[in-house]
Formats: C-alpha cells, sequence, structure tokens
C-alpha cells in the first residue's frame, strides 16, 4: 500500500473519530441538561435562591451531589462547551501525526486561546 494512501485512510479514521466525539458530546450534554430540566419540572424548586445559580465547579458538583436541577444543568452546558474543546485537541493529534507542524502550531494556538479565554471567563465571575 503506498504512503500516500495509508496516511489518507488514517486521516479518514480521524476525521471519523472527530465527528463521533461532537455527535457523542452533544448527546451526552444533551442527556444531562434534559435530566436537570425533567428534576426542575418534577420539583419546581432550581435548588438555589431566586436570581442564583452555581458558576464554579465546586459549586456544580457540590449541587450535583445534592441533586440540584439548576447544578445538573449547568453540567450539560459544561459538557457542551467542553466539546469543540475536545475537537481541538483531537485536531492537534491528527495533524501531528500527520507531521503538518504548521496546523499543529496553528491549532495548539487556537486551544491555548480557548483555555485561556475560558480561564478569564471562570475568574471573571
Amino acid at each position: 500500500m503506498k504512503q500516500s494512501t495509508k496516511m489518507q485512510q488514517e486521516m479518514n479514521q480521524v476525521e471519523k473519530l472527530i465527528g463521533v466525539i461532537l455527535q457523542i458530546g452533544v448527546i451526552i450534554s444533551a442527556i444531562i441538561i434534559g435530566v436537570g430540566l425533567l428534576a426542575l419540572l418534577i420539583t419546581g424548586k432550581s435548588g438555589y435562591p431566586a436570581g442564583s445559580f452555581p458558576t464554579h465547579f465546586g459549586a456544580i458538583f457540590r449541587g450535583i451531589a445534592q441533586f440540584k436541577p439548576y447544578a445538573i444543568i449547568m453540567l450539560g452546558l459544561f459538557a457542551l462547551i467542553l466539546t469543540p474543546v475536545l475537537r481541538v485537541v483531537v485536531s492537534i493529534y491528527a495533524f501531528f501525526k500527520e507531521r503538518d507542524l504548521l496546523y499543529v502550531v496553528i491549532t495548539t494556538i487556537v486551544l491555548i486561546i480557548l483555555i485561556f479565554g475560558m480561564a478569564i471567563g471562570y475568574l471573571g465571575k
């Protein structure tokens, strides 16, 4: 088998993996958000005082341990936000495997910007 054909097959597999990651991430996020919404409808309460909701990881996980609907919904939203970040990480691997160092660098910069932006948003509260 030619090297370029083998490389093309590997890239097709990576592209399929990226698609599966995005699909699974969205499905898992939707299920988690759905569970939170269902809990909200059943209990009629968010689990938090009016106008407040968990915004930090610790508060979200404490709320999940207490089965607070808003905390469950926030976990689903967090999973949804992390899905494209995971896609960027897989893309870095794919470009590295393809030995396309320019795109490895560019995609790594994108990942750093994403992480920096999330950190600013997390700390900016």
